[in-house]
């Protein structure tokens, strides 16, 4: 007998597979992306490249809005741009569609996971279950 032991293939996890994830996953690199253009000329180049952009740019203003009721210690500043990105991204959805607060919530924290900092789904989590709760 062998003293080896065999270790499970590694998990996929559905969302990283699932297309609405993927989707929002690209919304959320576009919206990440887009908030390094200070000059509008550029900003409405990149909006006209980037066409999925077009609904949720002009309500940016109104999202970061939010976003500061619910994180008042945090200065928009100084909110890392991916957990900006994805809080900009998931509560454009919110607004704009019947998805449940659940699965949003969920695929926040997932996004977090994925691309920002370690504190990042902790964060991510806190502010839109204040918003969304």
């Amino acid at each position: 007998m062998s003293d080896q032991t065999t270790s499970a293939p590694p998990q996929v996890t559905q969302s990283k597979t699932d297309p609405r994830h993927l989707r929002r996953a690209a919304l959320m690199q576009q919206v990440f992306a887009f908030s390094f253009y200070t000059d509008q000329i550029l900003q409405d180049q990149y909006i006209k490249e980037h066409p999925e952009l077009t609904e949720i740019v002009p309500k940016i203003p109104e999202l970061d809005v939010i976003i500061q009721q619910f994180a008042p210690e945090r200065p928009l500043a100084q909110i890392n741009k991916v957990d900006l990105a994805i809080l900009r991204t998931i509560m454009f959805e919110w607004k704009t569609s019947d998805t449940p607060q659940k699965v949003l919530i969920d695929e926040a924290v997932e996004l977090a996971k994925e691309y920002g900092t370690d504190s990042s789904s902790r964060f991510v989590n806190g502010v839109l279950a204040q918003l969304l709760n």
